[in-house]
């Protein structure tokens, strides 16, 4: 039984007193309880007064909240106190007489027992009987209860009363578990004692045998029930069956969700059968039935034929058959891939077969898109490659240009990846002096190729009218500004260097790129950049020069950030390491420092292409 403290309180008005046990206290019961109760009437009220106490006792909680537990419970049910109190003693009296007290340990074997028709097995114990009934239902699945009988004037069973219940059991106005303790079957499930229910309940009572009815409908489910007595009462479980209508419901719907139908073919009855959605995917009226097998060639088409040969040849051999065909449907082509299997006797010969068919014209459709964009991207891949290789020519062996020798490397991110927008440039001029370049045009493929072809092609011109290359990246980035009006969001980068053979002197500018690296007398270090924004971004952006000495024995390195940046690692990590790298290929060869490092510089950035230009001055 539940404790009152949650019930509510009693009527405010008050009347005799009655004794409190627990504290030697009095407490008041109300005159509207009294009216209740039969006014005047001693045994109600003796009934009362051992009923609260039997509650108290039970719940362990003061006499005055069970009292108000025990009104509460009345004005719920709306019957009389007395009558009320007669029925919780009777109830709970008949627990404690019951020899059925377990130990905890011995739960299990009491449910069993009592399911099984048993219920002398049920041994003595120290704990509560019915708490300990309801903490073996609070673990059970489903829906199940103890209810305790009660019998009318002639002794026969008269209703049911929950005494314990499991989570899930549940009645039609949503009252679960501990909410049903105390109410009367009859309440929700009037026909629980109106029909021949109540005799097999009684019979169980009687006898102990445990019986199971169903499959009996309640609400607008079917179950089937089983019934045991256990002590006074009966342990009650009910089980749901499955619909048909809904399991059918539930098949559709997960063919529909997942586009396939599935069918057999008894060979030796020869009946077919398909399910709904089969005859959906072929588009085909029920009412005719399966195709036939003129039918289903009519509609294959006849490319498919060394497919579905080689499928026939793979189930003769007992293999499960997995191939994706094609039918005409409606003027439409679908692609359909069948799953099919059989049982077989005990040589093997098919008996039945079965399979699942799934429309998959829309993946296949995907596929086909996804197969043309692939060839699509290959030959754009192919076109800027052959673009570069013809603007871009890669020198194998190092050149002398006029006081210096130029070996250039180009590493590409990776054989399938797009072609970037790096570029060189290395040239004498006509004053003698040589004009070096590394630049890279954001982005990747035919665009990015095509802009660093104009870039190169435009500094060659530009050459023509001035060799400083602070103006020179004043040019450029007008170019570049009027390209990216057309094509927004362009943007480059570049370094520019003029060296003067007879002054031994390098002037270089620089438009938001990285600095260049000189290796001098063992050490190599990145040159202080002068001013200048990236290229394509402030229209009349300027760029300052720098000048230094380039001497014998000195070592240039021109590079594009993929030499440098990489998503695993910082940009200080990767310029610490090429620059340890070139300190440690000077050191090796000073000789011929350049094919030395560049032969280092061979690992490729899985993210971005790499142009290296390396130089030295001649003595």
């Amino acid at each position: 039984m539940r404790s009152g403290a949650g019930w509510g309180s009693a009527d405010s008005d008050r009347g005799d007193p009655m004794p409190d046990s627990s504290t030697g206290t009095r407490v008041g019961w109300g005159a509207g309880a009294q009216a209740r109760a039969g006014s005047g009437s001693e045994g109600g009220r003796l009934a009362v007064e051992r009923a609260v106490g039997l509650l108290a006792g039970r719940a362990r909680c003061r006499t005055t909240e069970a009292y108000r537990h025990l009104l509460r419970m009345a004005s719920e049910r709306e019957c009389d106190v007395a009558d009320l109190a007669g029925r919780v003693i009777r109830l709970l009296d008949s627990a404690e007489a019951f020899a059925g007290i377990p130990a905890p340990e011995t739960v299990p074997q009491l449910v069993a027992a009592a399911l099984a028709g048993h219920p002398e097995k049920v041994a003595p114990g120290p704990t509560p009987w019915l708490a300990t009934v309801q903490g073996v239902l609070d673990s059970l699945p489903g829906m199940s209860g103890y209810l305790t009988a009660e019998a009318d004037d002639t002794g026969r069973l008269a209703d049911l009363v929950w005494a314990a219940a499991s989570p899930e059991a549940v009645t039609p106005d949503g009252r679960r578990g501990s909410q049903l303790i105390g109410l009367p079957v009859s309440r929700h499930y009037p026909e629980v004692l109106a029909g021949d229910r109540r005799q097999v309940y009684q019979r169980v009572l009687d006898t102990g045998v445990p019986a199971d009815l169903g499959p009996v409908r309640v609400a607008e489910a079917d179950f089937t029930i089983r019934a045991g007595r256990l002590g006074p009462g009966l342990l009650i479980s009910w089980e749901r069956l499955p619909d048909p209508d809904r399991e059918s419901d539930r098949i559709d719907g997960m063919e529909q969700l997942g586009n396939l139908g599935w069918g057999e073919w008894d060979l030796v009855s020869g009946e077919t059968y398909w399910s709904p959605h089969l005859y959906r995917i072929y588009e085909r009226d029920p009412a005719l039935g399966p195709l036939g097998q003129e039918e289903s060639d009519a509609i294959a088409v006849a490319e498919d034929q060394p497919l579905r040969a080689a499928a026939l040849e793979a189930f003769r051999r007992s293999e499960r058959v997995d191939v994706v065909t094609r039918v005409t449907v409606g003027g439409r082509v679908k692609h359909l891939r069948t799953v099919a299997d059989a049982v077989r006797d005990g040589e093997g010969r098919p008996l039945r077969i079965y399979g699942i068919v799934q429309d998959v014209t829309e993946q296949q459709a995907g596929a086909d898109r996804l197969a043309e964009v692939e060839r699509t991207l290959a030959a754009e891949h192919e076109l800027a490659a052959r673009l570069q290789r013809i603007i871009l020519p890669i020198p194998a062996e190092p050149i002398d240009l006029p006081g210096m020798r130029v070996a250039v490397r180009y590493l590409p991110a990776g054989p399938e990846a797009m072609i970037g927008g790096d570029w060189y440039h290395a040239a004498p001029l006509r004053d003698g002096s040589v004009l070096l370049a590394v630049g890279d045009v954001a982005g990747h493929g035919t665009h990015a190729a095509t802009t660093m072809a104009q870039m190169r092609h435009a500094l060659r011109a530009l050459a023509v009218i001035t060799s400083d290359p602070g103006l020179l990246l004043q040019h450029l980035n007008r170019l570049m500004c009027e390209l990216e009006a057309d094509t927004p969001e362009l943007a480059a980068t570049a370094v520019i260097a003029r060296f003067d053979p007879a002054r031994r002197e390098l002037v270089w500018a620089q438009a938001g790129h990285p600095p260049p690296l000189l290796s001098r007398d063992g050490r190599t270090a990145p040159l202080a950049r002068p001013a200048g924004p990236m290229l394509g971004v402030i229209d009349d952006a300027r760029y300052a020069d720098a000048v230094i000495g380039f001497v014998p024995g000195d070592v240039l390195l021109l590079y594009t950030d993929g030499l440098v940046e990489h998503r695993r690692r910082g940009l200080d990590v990767g310029l610490d390491t090429v620059i340890a790298t070139v300190d440690d290929a000077v050191r090796t060869a000073p000789e011929q420092p350049l094919a030395e490092l560049l032969g280092r510089l061979r690992r490729a950035n899985p993210d971005d292409d790499t142009c290296i230009l390396a130089a030295r001055p001649r003595a």
